[in-house]
């Protein structure tokens, strides 16, 4: 009987075990501020002074336009003009009637004086004296009432010619020249120039701040100005709930008609807190918000989360309070691959701003 024998005993390897890698995150240092600047921007619009669509106080037919859209004109210049044919006949008829009442009266004032004179002869009766004082007097009334209607006649024919009233930008013509343009109906729309406003709706708690006269950035387009507040609305708007701020700029600002204007407001707050940018925060139970702090621990660095309450935030910053310290390091992103608890290898500080 053949019997096989081992020629030896073989030993299994026992692997070593591998070296644990931790995860590196970014940290800050906290350092705590007894206030923070709280910036708020405030939408509004850039009106000329005076926006006004003028027009004729008379209907009639536009017989003559010196001006149209996109001109420059100055205050005085005459614009257009209504045809004041039919004035120019009433003023001629009315002016013939005064030449015969003038010739009238005349020769009722000689007969009044020779009346005069018979009279003290006893050769004219009282009654016949008094007959042509009242034909004198009569023609008198008659002459006031013709030239009061001169005078009618002369106004209407003035406001037949529309002029500018201000110095101004023509940004639009409504009529064209032999159309009928009824009583008060503009005909040109003027934007007052060298006489920029913004008018811009703020909350009632910072109108309450704001005086008459204070200046603030307004930016319109990519510009920015320093407006000066000339009024404070004294009711607030039913549809946006703002107060209407009235503000100046300058008189060579280069701004549009309608354009967006907005005012950038600053406000200290005395609050002590931290500032902390946005990418180390992360949503906590019950709507509130965390942070990871780094614990160092005898066996490592660990980190911890903590519960915050956000005060304020800009683009990129946050300013919260909570159970934090200055001189505590916390976790400044990569918060969504780390759990509370979990050991790290902070590298690469972030410097606080």
């Amino acid at each position: 009987m053949m019997s096989l024998a081992g020629c030896g005993e073989q030993t299994a390897a026992t692997p070593a075990r591998a070296a644990i890698t931790l995860p590196s995150v970014n940290t800050l240092e906290l350092k705590q501020v007894p206030a923070y600047e709280h910036a708020q921007t405030f939408t509004g619009t850039v009106r000329a002074g005076n926006t006004t669509g003028l027009a004729f106080e008379l209907a009639g037919k536009l017989d003559a336009l010196t001006a149209d859209t996109g001109d420059r004109v100055r205050k005085g210049q005459v614009l257009a003009q209504l045809d004041t044919s039919l004035l120019q006949a009433e003023l001629k008829e009315i002016t013939a009637a005064l030449a015969q009442n003038e010739s009238d009266l005349a020769l009722a004032q000689r007969t009044l004086n020779r009346s005069e004179e018979l009279s003290k002869e006893s050769y004219v009766s009282a009654q016949q004296l008094d007959e042509v004082k009242g034909q004198q007097q009569s023609l008198q009334a008659a002459r006031q009432r013709l030239l009061a209607s001169k005078s009618a006649t002369e106004l209407r024919l003035q406001k037949s010619t529309l002029v500018a009233p201000f110095s101004a930008a023509l940004s639009k013509r409504q009529y064209n020249l032999g159309e009928v343009v009824p009583q008060g109906s503009p005909v040109f729309t003027l934007v007052e120039e060298g006489n920029p406003k913004a008018y811009i709706g703020v909350p009632v708690d910072v109108a309450r701040e704001l005086n008459n006269g204070d200046t603030m950035p307004l930016t319109v387009g990519e510009q920015i100005f320093n407006a000066t507040i000339e009024g404070i609305s004294a009711e607030v708007n039913p549809v946006t709930r703002t107060v209407e701020l009235r503000m100046s700029l300058p008189l060579d600002a280069r701004v549009f008609n309608g354009e967006l204007a907005y005012l950038d407001y600053r406000k200290t707050i005395a609050a002590p807190g931290f500032w902390v940018p946005v990418s180390a925060l992360t949503d906590g139970v019950r709507g509130r918000w965390n942070i990871y702090v780094v614990d160092s621990r005898q066996d490592g660095k660990f980190v911890e989360r903590r519960d915050v309450e956000i005060l304020y935030t800009d683009k990129q910053r946050a300013y919260l309070q909570g159970a934090l310290s200055g001189g505590e390091r916390v976790v400044a992103n990569g918060l969504h691959k780390l759990v509370s608890g979990q050991q790290v290898n902070p590298v690469s500080p972030v410097a606080a701003r």
